[in-house]
Formats: C-alpha cells, structure tokens, sequence
C-alpha cells in the first residue's frame, strides 16, 4: 500500500476526517493544510487506520476533540470565578479606597 492511502481507513474515519476538514476551512485555512491537520487528528484518536482480525481493536483517544476551543490560551483568573465572589472581593477592594 503506497504512503498516503487511505484504504486502510474505515468509512466512519474517513467521515470524521471530512468533518475535521470543513471545520478548519470554515476557519480560513488552507484546503491542503486542513486535509494533513484533519487525517492527523483521526491518526492520534484512533492510532492509523484500522486493519481486520479479532483481538485487534484499541481504544480511542478523545483528547484531541475535548481540547478543541481551550487550546487557544489559558483563561484569566477572574473569569473562572463565579460572580457572586468577583462581586464580593471587588467590593472589598472598594471600601478599601
């Protein structure tokens, strides 16, 4: 099988990959770039492309799907406060003045 096939792929793969695809070029990035980041994706979740014959299965990884949308940079301290202590400490500081 020559480098770059995607037979070895299940249908269900290649439908993640497309899916993975769309998102990044609705995101601006480049057809060639979103196709290497999208199969790159579906190779870390389920390690490559899967081949037949019992006992073979592996599990998958959800690591990349669930860091979508805070890999972008870490959170500032006051928004992961609720707001009932932001208005507290803000009052605090407040009558400090």
């Amino acid at each position: 099988m020559p480098q770059g096939s995607k037979a070895s792929y299940t249908s269900k793969q290649k439908r993640q990959a497309e899916h993975i695809e769309e998102g990044y070029e609705d995101r601006g990035v480049s057809k060639k770039e979103s196709e290497r980041r999208a199969w790159a994706t579906v190779n870390k979740q389920d390690g490559g492309g899967k081949k037949s014959g019992s006992g073979r299965g592996k599990k998958r990884s959800t690591a990349s799907s669930s860091k979508g949308g805070r890999k972008g940079g870490s959170q500032r301290k006051s928004s992961s406060r609720s707001s009932s202590r932001k208005s507290r400490t803000s009052s605090r500081s407040n009558s400090r003045k």
